[in-house]
């Protein structure tokens, strides 16, 4: 199998190593370039910047994507390894003209990461050459990816120094079969791609106007799960979370009459009563699930 190791700033290593998060944005401030060097569930190892030639961690691929820097910023928040935004964009800006920050930044999303203690740090790989910028794709299945590929499991499995390569790819070579957890970053991206980045009601396009709804929130055991989002416009989600929206069975708006009892008023919003859902999903499984949808309209809808 393939796996992928990139070349980390040292600075965003070690903030998000202090954080420990469930999910990170690997970013390149120029990169323009899609991302195809592993597969979705792969490992993407964490390798520093030179004098210190040492792989420190990794975390499981999601995507590749190019965002908007205040949605990339809005979306990970600190996740993207600075403290703030103000940091975030003068970090960009050290590789970007002002002019340019209109420019999407690409943006690999990996989630479940792991940081290593200096201890447990991997020298680079005997064939790392100087003049590798970026990284470099390894295959477990030759001798420099398999000796790296067994070092990693034995830190990540607990395994001792003796155990073959083989063995390890054995019992922990499925890792591009891994399904990987999503954090709410993830959850946010996912859901917006799925829709096309468009509001699954009214097709706005806006993309900071947009926000990716659970339908049963995650604090109330709602998963990170597509089948449990909806891309909403703002005030579309306040409602929804609110209970005086919420979307049927078979996909149509239906609004509470609380909203004209509560506040007189809500017209526009009672124009949207009964219509079908403008945007869904390609994917049967990322379409909104019954028993989602089942649990909002019983547990949130003012009926």
């Amino acid at each position: 199998m393939n796996f992928f190791v990139g070349i980390t700033n040292n600075e965003w290593f070690r903030l998000l190593a202090a954080r420990a998060p469930d999910e990170v944005n690997f970013w390149r401030p120029r990169s323009q370039q899609q991302f195809r060097a592993i597969k979705k569930g792969e490992l993407f190892l964490f390798k520093l910047h030179s004098p210190e030639n040492y792989i420190v961690g990794g975390g499981y691929y999601l995507r590749h994507d190019f965002l908007p820097i205040r949605f990339a910023w809005d979306t990970f928040g600190q996740n993207n390894g600075a403290l703030d935004y103000r940091t975030f964009e003068s970090r960009i800006l050290e590789h970007r003209d002002q002019r340019e920050l209109a420019l999407k930044l690409g943006c690999t999303v990996l989630v479940e990461p792991f940081f290593w203690p200096r201890e447990l740090w991997i020298p680079a790989p005997q064939d790392w050459g100087s003049g590798i910028m970026i990284g470099k794709t390894y295959d477990s299945n030759n001798a420099v990816g398999s000796s790296l590929w067994n070092e990693v499991m034995i830190r990540l499995h607990g395994q001792s120094t003796g155990i073959a390569a083989e063995a390890a790819q054995d019992r922990y070579g499925s890792a591009q079969f891994v399904q990987p957890r999503l954090g709410q970053g993830a959850f946010r991206l996912e859901v917006t791609n799925a829709y096309g980045r468009r509001c699954a009601i009214t097709g706005e396009k806006t993309l900071p106007a947009l926000e990716a709804a659970h339908i049963r929130p995650y604090g109330e055991d709602g998963p990170h799960l597509v089948s449990n989002g909806l891309l909403l416009r703002s005030d579309l989600h306040k409602l929804f979370d609110d209970g005086y929206l919420t979307v049927s069975l078979d996909y149509k708006v239906e609004i509470s009459r609380r909203i004209k009892e509560e506040f007189e008023n809500g017209r526009h919003y009672y124009a949207l009563h009964g219509h079908q859902l403008e945007t869904l999903p390609m994917s049967a499984q990322e379409k909104p699930a019954k028993n989602f949808l089942e649990w909002h309209h019983n547990n949130r809808f003012k009926s």
